[in-house]
């Protein structure tokens, strides 16, 4: 049989179209989805990429085989199909590649309510049935086909969204936004309608090729556009989305990346004024200052891995009212424990506009510790090179360790993690200390290991 494991990842499908997977193969997945998920119907968006709308409709067919009715709600953000599966209580499919290049595509997939699809939660059966049926074709059904039919569902998506953050009342506000030729340009029109705000669109050309820039923010070169446009219009704040929208990076007044953890911290601060004494996930990549945040703000702190799984995951068991990640991943009890960047955002301009401070003065509370940021090594032996880091530290005083995602190594003064990438042959470290002297040591000493 085929062998789709090259393209199936622990979170999604993600592969070069057409080199490692097409239309016929998203067929296939289609009906594989159904039939894992035993759904009756399900909820299918796709974003800008050349090969998302086909990609799109084949997967339809494939679950429409199967019997299941499916809802195509068509170009939308990977949030505003979390949005469609919460509100219509549906298994999703959004055809993505988030931030990946051009000649990428892939599949987020989700249970009725938004609830993650994963290798442990669906992924690999969807995966096994799909290489089966590559061989052998679609086995006969006794089931009737489903429908295919159409929706918009922008304006609900927007309308939520309102509803959950009280914007009516802000100052007038400068909001500088650069979509990446991503969905950004598709929801933020819509979203930000009628709000105290002076738009400053920036790419907003849906355009899967990405003729700017990657539509990827964690990569400061992606973000230079925006922060000069900043800048140059005297905008109060810069808002930043990937490809698909579901992540949002944010800049000060002064043109100055402000840390994901910053917003974590600033949201959970919100959100437990509103529940007080509820619980808020962070990964253990985030900043030292979140769960300090958590706790002064009366609320309780769990760490957990890296990854939307498995936050998604720890939400639903704490009943957590907030999730946050390092790489700008928001979730929201009150978005079905889906993450949503455009839902952090409006959080992040709520409290801006709610007081009389530049932005860089309202985070500098959030903002307590100096940090690396996320540095990636190409490794032949992954393993090997953590195990040898490992190694040189292990045993020191005053130094812990432990391995809930990847290696991390933790004093009062500092910590270090260092993970393998699930995708690629990369080693990712993160450095955080009480000052920029002692990250920069740190970095050089754990590098040099690493890349020997």
């Amino acid at each position: 049989m085929p062998d789709l494991s090259h393209i199936v990842k622990a979170y999604d499908v993600r592969g070069v179209v057409p080199d490692q997977w097409d239309e016929a193969l998203a067929e296939l997945f289609g009906a594989a989805f159904a039939t894992v998920t035993e759904a009756t119907a399900i909820v299918v968006g796709h974003d800008m990429r050349p090969s998302s709308p086909g990609l799109s409709r084949a997967f339809a067919r494939g679950a429409a085989s199967r019997g299941a009715d499916v809802t195509e709600i068509g170009l939308c953000s990977t949030d505003e199909l979390y949005f469609a599966s919460g509100k219509l209580g549906l298994p999703g499919a959004m055809f993505t590649a988030s931030h990946n290049p051009a000649q990428y595509n892939g599949i987020k997939m989700c249970r009725a309510g938004a609830a993650p699809v994963g290798q442990d939660t669906g992924l690999a059966q969807i995966r096994e049935l799909a290489e089966r049926w590559s061989e052998t074709g679609l086995p006969a059904t006794d089931a009737a086909p489903g429908t295919v039919t159409q929706r918009d569902i922008l304006h609900d998506y927007a309308d939520y969204l309102r509803e959950l953050v009280d914007l009516g009342s802000i100052r007038p506000l400068k909001v500088a936004v650069d979509a990446g030729n991503g969905m950004g340009g598709h929801t933020v029109p819509t979203v930000f309608e009628g709000l105290p705000v002076e738009l400053v669109p920036m790419y907003f050309e849906l355009d899967g090729t990405f003729p700017n820039h990657e539509a990827n923010p964690l990569d400061p070169k992606n973000l230079v556009d925006l922060q000069h446009k900043v800048r140059e219009t005297g905008a109060d704040i810069g808002l930043a989305f990937d490809g698909d929208a579901d992540r949002c990076f944010v800049i000060d007044e002064r043109g100055e990346p402000v840390s994901p953890s910053a917003i974590t911290a600033l949201v959970a601060a919100r959100e437990l004024a509103k529940h007080p004494g509820s619980t808020v996930i962070h990964n253990l990549i985030t900043s030292w200052s979140v769960p300090e945040v958590v706790k002064e703000s009366g609320g309780t702190a769990v760490r957990t891995r890296v990854g939307h799984s498995f936050i998604k995951q720890e939400m639903a068991d704490t009943g957590a009212i907030f999730g946050g990640e390092h790489s700008a991943h928001y979730y929201f009890r009150d978005f079905w424990n889906a993450d949503t960047g455009m839902l952090a955002a409006l959080h992040v301009l709520a409290a801006l506009g709610g007081q009389d401070a530049p932005l860089s003065h309202l985070v500098a509370a959030y903002d307590r510790y100096a940090a690396s940021g996320e540095i990636n090594s190409t490794v032949d032996d992954q393993a090997g090179r953590t195990a040898a880091v490992r190694a040189a530290y292990e045993g020191r005083d005053g130094v812990t360790i432990d391995t809930l995602d990847g290696l991390t190594v933790t004093t009062t003064d500092w910590w270090f993690n260092l993970r393998p990438s699930n995708t690629e042959p990369l080693l990712r470290l993160n450095v955080e200390a009480r000052d920029a002297r002692t990250v920069a040591r740190l970095k050089d000493e754990v590098l040099a290991i690493v890349r020997g």
